[in-house]
């Protein structure tokens, strides 16, 4: 493997260095994605739907306990790929040892608040009625395991920000082979139901942890940092709070969205609307894989040229990040639209052994997931400017536009709109919030980009 370099990113050519960063990106989050996917497919074959819907109610805990890894990770990588750009070394070291103890303080009392209170979070987040025993025997067992997702998952945006994608791309893919390995030996082989699931996501974060702590430890990293860089300084605290606090209040929306979405879809249909819902959510995670992938790789090139004064650079790198993640968003959209049907029945088990109320349940499910899938996707192809216009704000520390754009779609229109139109329209109400959402917050994404490259970016210094 080819050393890259930090420096590359203010060199190479932008169309080229974008593939070179989104494609491990890509490939990263379409294994992660696809280790979501197989996951669930493997749970709903081998253990049933309502096993289905109890992950998804989890889901939302879990990760937004692993966001604040994420979002320590991304706050203090966008300080790190300035500096780097700006050639500012100790910066950066001090920066990777705030995030470091940032996350073992936050993560840890959070997983034990978590333990306390599982009796109540579990049905504030839709595990009534039948969902709610297996979504204890996941919550619980999974909650052990989320603060070394939180180390991981805040190690990978700091490779990423170093110019290293390949290592990071791999960082992403042994936690999926390692889970899905574990899924067919604790769930299949050993059936070991929910508790297998669950222990093998744990495992698998284990995994990944390993393989990020040997990659600081190895000559493949640059920032070797000692003691003395984890002693928490107010300056970058601040600014990893800040920045970071755009990913935390991003995920901070999903779960309240996750928690009114399970609570409304049960009182209009009970356990098969909130399966219906999980179905549709994996897809959500999985089949944007590619743009997620482009916005990825686009962050640490508008981050370091923008800290290199680089505006040209940084205005191309905002334009070809929009074209290659439109037409990926294009192509899902495309797919989706198409194969509603059958992409349904790769989560629900054709065992015609199942129980009655299993059976009913698969029923219900398959014939209620390939219109509201249709509606969640209908807006896609235009998703690129929004998710691409809010990372911009996000790579060049501007954080209060950031956090606004980023909050815009869910905070802003969703959760209004899934709490007004469902009373006018029932179940329908739900899902037509989807792409209206997504078009709402596009058009003031579009006015706030526009305005920005206009205005900030016009004027080269190097």
């Amino acid at each position: 493997m080819a050393k890259i370099t930090a420096e590359a990113l203010g060199i190479e050519p932008v169309g080229k260095l974008l593939i070179k960063q989104a494609v491990p990106a890509s490939i990263g989050i379409l294994v992660m994605s696809l280790n979501i996917l197989i996951d669930s497919i493997f749970v709903g074959n081998w253990i049933g739907s309502i096993a289905i819907a109890a992950i998804n109610v989890v889901l939302p805990v879990s990760f937004f306990i692993a966001a604040l890894g994420m979002s320590i990770g991304v706050g203090g990588s966008s300080i790190i790929s300035r500096a780097l750009g700006a050639n500012n070394k100790e910066k950066a070291l001090k920066t990777f040892g705030n995030q470091i103890t940032l996350s073992l303080i936050f993560m840890v009392s959070l997983v034990v608040l978590g333990l306390v209170f599982v009796d109540e979070i579990i049905p504030k987040f839709g595990g009534k009625g039948d969902i709610f025993e297996p979504a204890k025997i996941y919550y619980t067992i999974i909650l052990y395991g989320v603060p070394i997702l939180g180390f991981a998952m805040m190690g990978n945006t700091v490779i990423r920000a170093e110019g290293k994608p390949k290592f990071a791309m791999t960082a992403m893919i042994i936690p999926t082979v390692g889970n899905l390995l574990m899924d067919y030996l604790f769930i299949n082989v050993m059936d070991m139901g929910m508790h297998g699931a669950a222990w093998a996501t744990t495992g698998s974060y284990l995994a990944c942890f390993l393989y990020i702590f040997w990659f600081f430890s190895s000559k493949n990293s640059e920032l070797k940092i000692s003691f003395r860089h984890l002693g928490l300084q107010k300056e970058i605290v601040s600014e990893i709070a800040s920045l970071g606090g755009v990913t935390l209040a991003r995920q901070a929306v999903v779960s309240i969205t996750y928690l009114l979405m399970n609570n409304i879809l049960f009182d209009l249909g009970q356990e098969g609307l909130v399966a219906v819902y999980a179905i549709i959510g994996r897809m959500l995670m999985f089949a944007l894989f590619p743009v997620f992938g482009v916005t990825q790789g686009f962050l640490p090139i508008a981050g370091y040229n923008y800290g290199a004064q680089h505006y040209p650079r940084v205005r191309e790198s905002i334009n070809t990040a929009i074209k290659y993640a439109a037409i990926l968003a294009t192509l899902v959209f495309i797919g989706l639209m198409i194969f509603p049907a059958e992409i349904t029945t790769l989560f629900l088990s054709n065992n015609p052994n199942l129980a009655p109320k299993e059976l009913a349940l698969n029923q219900y499910v398959l014939s209620h997931t390939a219109e509201p899938m249709r509606w969640v996707f209908a807006a896609t192809p235009i998703i690129a400017l929004q998710l691409i216009g809010a990372a911009y704000f996000q790579a060049v520390g501007k954080a209060i536009p950031a956090l606004l754009l980023t909050l815009s779609r869910q905070g802003f229109f969703f959760i209004p709109l899934i709490l007004i139109l469902p009373k006018f329209y029932g179940e329908l109400g739900v899902w037509i919030s989807f792409p209206i959402a997504d078009i709402l917050a596009t058009i003031v994404t579009g006015y706030f980009l526009n305005r920005e490259v206009r205005t900030k970016l016009i004027t080269p210094t190097n």
